[in-house]
């Protein structure tokens, strides 16, 4: 369970909310927690959330009488979530977060308490909680630094859109920007771009090789889907909101990915190899795979017990391009 979302439950023991409608911003499932309207952009989180009986919204809006908020590692994101929290508030209306101590929970509470007054503060399991109130007039202008925060905005000299909390919200990830490179004009047919973020890679791949008749992006993360719909304004583009590592609806000619990771550690390296197992049960007979990964993970090796060939085609001191067929 996320230490967090057990700090919260315990900081509503001491502070119950309100009576009347409740957001739950990044929503996820406790048994002990109140009834809400949650907002989950995550889909293996939000499918968990409705597997448990939570009602979700796929855009947050109208007025609550209170909202939960769980904010998610990037600062961007949190101050964007307490812009948006002030926003949807009702006169009077109670606002509750929770984040570990590695995330900046000490600090955040300090950013909030610059806007407007914290009622209580509570840690436990290496986190914090606390809570503040709509009663104050909260203040304008660092509310309106938070809310310029939440809009989508361009990564620098480029025309690409972000916004707060997606993958590599502030800059081309220098993993896609190398396979960008390496893909081949040769391209065809049904195209498909495993975790494919806000866009980058597709928009490429359909920039360079003009004989892909569709390309599929298959994302987790409805922001940065939202975020692909704006930087990809072609008919050869569809949108998923998708988990990978379940499995893909058709078999695809090509399929292109940047597998998500963050470091050696066994569970990133699982994900990864799930995104390749899913890649390579989804391709076509004849079709390949081009894929990015850090240098010392080993993405060869998982692939050949798949029964896919596999071959560097680049490698660096930090990345490798691997093609397989």
């Amino acid at each position: 369970m996320n230490p967090a979302l057990e700090t919260l439950v315990f900081a509503l023991r001491e502070t119950p909310l309100q009576p009347g409608r409740t957001l739950f911003l990044g929503a996820q499932y406790h048994p002990d927690l109140p009834e809400s309207l949650g907002y989950q952009p995550l889909k293996p989180l939000a499918e968990a959330c409705l597997s448990a009986g939570m009602e979700l919204t796929d855009q947050p809006a109208g007025k609550f009488t209170n909202i939960i908020f769980l904010p998610g590692k990037s600062k961007e994101e949190t101050l964007a979530g307490y812009a948006l929290a002030h926003d949807l508030l009702i006169p009077g209306g109670t606002f509750i977060t929770a984040l570990s101590n590695t995330s900046g929970a000490s600090r955040f509470e300090k950013e909030l308490r610059r806007a407007t007054p914290i009622i209580a503060s509570v840690s436990k399991n290496k986190c914090r909680a606390f809570t503040a109130s709509n009663t104050e007039a909260w203040n304008e202008d660092i509310l309106r630094s938070w809310q310029e925060i939440a809009q989508p905005s361009p990564i620098s000299g480029t025309d690409f859109i972000t916004r707060p909390g997606v993958f590599s919200a502030s800059r081309i990830d220098p993993g896609s920007e190398l396979l960008a490179k390496f893909l081949p004009p040769s391209l065809h047919g049904q195209v498909a771009d495993l975790g494919a973020g806000w866009g980058y890679l597709s928009r490429i791949a359909l920039e360079k090789s003009p004989k892909i008749s569709a390309i599929h992006l298959f994302e987790a993360d409805s922001r940065s889907l939202s975020c692909a719909r704006e930087n990809l304004p072609t008919g050869k583009a569809a949108f998923h909101w998708h988990d990978v590592t379940t499995g893909l609806p058709e078999k695809y000619d090509h399929i292109i990915t940047n597998p998500p990771f963050h470091s050696a550690q066994s569970k990133d390296l699982d994900l990864g190899k799930a995104f390749i197992s899913t890649a390579v049960s989804s391709l076509k007979r004849g079709g390949s795979l081009y894929l990015v990964a850090n240098r010392q993970l080993p993405y060869e090796a998982h692939l050949s017990s798949l029964g896919l060939r596999s071959r560097p085609i680049f490698e660096d001191h930090a990345y490798k391009i691997i093609f397989s067929s």
